[in-house]
Formats: C-alpha cells, sequence, structure tokens
C-alpha cells in the first residue's frame, strides 16, 4: 500500500502498471504511532519518515531505504494488528471483484487512497492481503532491489492457492511482464523480473490439506543478527514464536506476528 506521494524530484515514476501481479509493498496496521515506532525501532533498527496521508502514517527506513509502512488506523478501522503484503494491480475494484467471484471477500475497499486506490481482501482460506492500484514512491525501485522483505503465505493447499492468486493477478500470463509460477520442492515458487517474490506452502505436495492451518501470508524481514532481534523483542514487550540459528518468529508488542531472517531470498 502506497502511504506517500511520489516525490516532484524524481526522475521516473512507477506504477503498478510495471509490476502488475508482484508484490510492491508490506504495511502494518498497529494501534499507536509512537508505540510501533518504539519497538520497531529497537528491534530493527529503523527509522521514521512522515509521510502525506497524516500523522496516523509513516515510513519506516533502514540503512536510509524504505522497508515497509506504518498506519496506526486499527482501532479507528476495526482492523486486526497485522503485517500484510499488498500486490500490484491495474484494477483494485477489478481484483476485489474477481476475489469475491471466486470465493474470497473484501474487508475494506476498494477506496481512494491518491494516487491511487487500494483494498483489503482475503482469500477463500481467510488469509489477508492487499492491492494496490497507481503510483508507487519515488524510492519503491531502491526497496525493490534491496529486498529487504519477503513474503511467504502458509496455506492448507498451496496448489489450490496458486489457483486462486493466478486468477485474481494473471499469474502466468503469456504477456511479458507477468509474474511466473512454478514448483520447487514442496513449495510454489512466484517470480517477477526473474527474481523470487514469494512463496506458497502447504506441507507435502499431493498430501491432504491440514485442517489446523490458519492460513496467513507471514512477512520475513531480512536482518544482521536473527538472536539480538529476537531478544530486543523480549525486552520490548513482544515474544518469540520460535527461534534458529537463520531465522527466527516474533511477535510484536501489539500481537502481530513476523519473522527476521538472515537469508535474503532469490
Amino acid at each position: 500500500m502506497n502511504h506517500d506521494m511520489p516525490s516532484s524530484a524524481a526522475t521516473e515514476v512507477f506504477s503498478t502498471h510495471s509490476v502488475y501481479g508482484a508484490p510492491c509493498w508490506v504495511s502494518l496496521t498497529s494501534r499507536d504511532v509512537r508505540t510501533t515506532e518504539e519497538f520497531y525501532g529497537a528491534v530493527l533498527g529503523w527509522e521514521w519518515r512522515p509521510v502525506r496521508l497524516g500523522d496516523r502514517f509513516r515510513i519506516a527506513l533502514a540503512d536510509g531505504r524504505p522497508v515497509a509502512g506504518i498506519a496506526a488506523v486499527a482501532g479507528m478501522w476495526q482492523m486486526a494488528v497485522a503485517w500484510t503484503p499488498y500486490f500490484a494491480v491495474r484494477s483494485a475494484d477489478e481484483a476485489a471483484a474477481r476475489v469475491q467471484e471466486r470465493g474470497g471477500t473484501a474487508a475494506v475497499g476498494p477506496l481512494s487512497l491518491p494516487p491511487g486506490r487500494a483494498a483489503l481482501l482475503a482469500d477463500r482460506d481467510g488469509a489477508t492481503f492487499g492491492v494496490w492500484e497507481g503510483e508507487l514512491f519515488s524510492d519503491w525501485v531502491a526497496w525493490h532491489r534491496a529486498r529487504p522483505a519477503f513474503i511467504r503465505l502458509h496455506t492448507r493447499d498451496a496448489f489450490d492457492a496458486a489457483i486462486f492468486y493466478g486468477e485474481v493477478f494473471d499469474w502466468a500470463s503469456s504477456e511479458p511482464g507477468y509474474c511466473e509460477v512454478g514448483y520447487e520442492g514442496e513449495e510454489v515458487v512466484l517470480r517477477s523480473g526473474g527474481n523470487v517474490v514469494a512463496r506458497i506452502e502447504s506441507g507435502a505436495l499431493g498430501s491432504a490439506p491440514d485442517p489446523t492451518i490458519r492460513p496467513h501470508w507471514q512477512v520475513h524481514f531480512a536482518v544482521r543478527d536473527v538472536a539480538a532481534c529476537a531478544r530486543a523483542a523480549e525486552r520490548h514487550g513482544g515474544s518469540v514464536l520460535s527461534e534458529g540459528a537463520e531465522e527466527a518468529v516474533l511477535r510484536d508488542n501489539e500481537g502481530a506476528q513476523f519473522t527476521v531472517t538472515s537469508r535474503r531470498e532469490r
């Protein structure tokens, strides 16, 4: 979701037309801006930039590069505190209609957030995601090249999920520039411009769907020290759900779940 207007000084403005169907941003819906800034500043070392949408919105910066958006509207809009990936679309209205036609739901929108339109949706298994139609912030290319954030769908049936999202976003279209879908091991892998941009997993291919899985998109952030992030999360009111040498699943001080990893997906 685009939390900022493009800079008038930018020499080139990118839009969702150039990266159609690919993840284009990640955003946290929180309750309080200051609480969110303090937690992620301590755990991930993020700094903050205000945006023109108002005091409830921020852009998070890591090493001077944009990483994610923060929208402190959970209480006001009666939304869950959660990290959400956004996918680039040519029409938010068309994407929302496609989702509903295929058994998914529209939670918020589509609504206008100049310079574009956005919607918060859920697939037919309940995993929440967003769509963004319009211009991307002026530093988006740096975000895309650095790939500080990566997304993975944990669901009950990866093959069925790939069909759902493929029909919504025209994945595997024969037209140039669209996302490519393939299988690696037991995962569905999404590529854009030759780079891996998302994965979908549900266990062994061909196995029965696991009814105990709560389908959700998990946002992963690349960090230098996984253990240090986990300890910082505990010190600042969050919790560690699981931890390994290269990856840890954390919960922030308002309940949003995310992953820190020492690996950069390719």
